[in-house]
């Protein structure tokens, strides 16, 4: 295992998680979830598990994302039919 790699994982993971959490606009949230959700596989592909990796990938990148934005675009639906109803 190369050291070096999994420090740069490592970073890339805690620098991908403190933009997630500073960052307010849902939609970029979402955006800065699935970019997150991508090094976390790199991360589990550099310490040798790449199960876990693929499965990162399909939940955490695509999945969880996609569901993110679905729910705020309806949200969204949902206050502009009630502002229009008022």
């Amino acid at each position: 295992m190369d050291d070096p790699l999994v420090v740069v994982a490592l970073l890339l993971v805690a620098a991908c998680a403190t933009v997630a959490v500073a960052v307010r606009e849902p939609e970029r949230q979402a955006l800065v979830l699935a970019v997150l959700g991508t090094t976390l596989a790199v991360l589990f592909t550099v310490l040798q598990a790449p199960d876990v990796g693929l499965s990162q990938l399909a939940v955490g990148s695509a999945l969880t994302p996609l569901l993110l934005l679905l729910s705020v675009r309806k949200v969204r639906r949902r206050g502009r039919k009630k502002d229009k109803a008022r």
